[in-house]
């Protein structure tokens, strides 16, 4: 249990990290800037890479939302359900805070948005509440029922960190101009704390519609392998 909960304190620490750093060092900066595509692409290779590198030992959740939807469709222990998601959160925090030490030491550094999730006037394309409550709820949804699928027994073992790597990336495509995407309540957590105000006024979304998306692809999924 203890090395699971090391593996995933590293691989939510990398993808907050891997993936919040590219939109804040990286995204805008004059002329070579990496923009939406580069940061949806960050995300994605985070988890990839370090679903290979320590997947094996905890399962590579690295997300409380996809720790309950695997507790939902049966295929994680629910007595293990708080304590990772208490060691993601960790992990997204100290990812957090260390990009901040970082970003903070240019000279003039703002700290802006520093890639928190939002909704209304702090959605990057003005997005509503409602859009932004359906949107993570979906493609938490669907990164679950990735996650699931691509894990089964039905298809080639080794192959599925690369689903959910790509599926990831492509939830980033879809979403980051509505809400800078989450669908990770810990991912989440770690900027608002940093941002506070209005980022922390709106994390309550950000934690109910990825669990709740989660919820039911694991739902979906138990329904559909079953049916099998």
């Amino acid at each position: 249990m203890q090395k699971s909960l090391v593996a995933e304190f590293l691989g939510t620490f990398w993808l907050v990290f891997g993936g919040c750093g590219s939109a804040v060092l990286a995204a805008a900066y004059p002329e070579l800037g990496i923009g939406f595509v580069g940061v949806a692409f960050a995300f994605g290779l985070t988890v990839l890479t370090m679903a290979y590198a320590v997947g094996g030992i905890s399962g590579g959740h690295f997300n409380p939302a996809v720790s309950l939807g695997l507790t939902v469709a049966g295929r994680f222990p629910a007595a293990r359900l708080l304590p990772y998601i208490g060691v993601q959160l960790v992990g997204a925090v100290a990812a957090a805070a260390l990009l901040y030490l970082i970003a903070s030491g240019k000279a003039g550094f703002e700290l802006g948005g520093f890639a928190a999730n939002g909704y209304g006037d702090h959605s990057p394309g003005g997005y509503s509440l409602l859009s932004a409550l359906l949107i993570e709820v979906l493609l938490t949804m669907f990164f679950l029922i990735i996650i699931l699928g691509s894990t089964s027994s039905r298809v080639p073992a080794g192959f599925a960190p690369l689903a959910i790597g790509l599926g990831l990336t492509l939830i980033h495509l879809i979403s980051i101009p509505v809400t800078n995407t989450s669908v990770n309540p810990a991912r989440s957590t770690g900027q608002a704390l940093f941002v506070g105000g209005w980022a922390l006024q709106q994390l309550w979304l950000f934690w109910i519609a990825p669990l709740a998306g989660g919820a039911l692809g694991g739902l979906v999924w138990k329904v559909l392998d079953d049916a099998d």
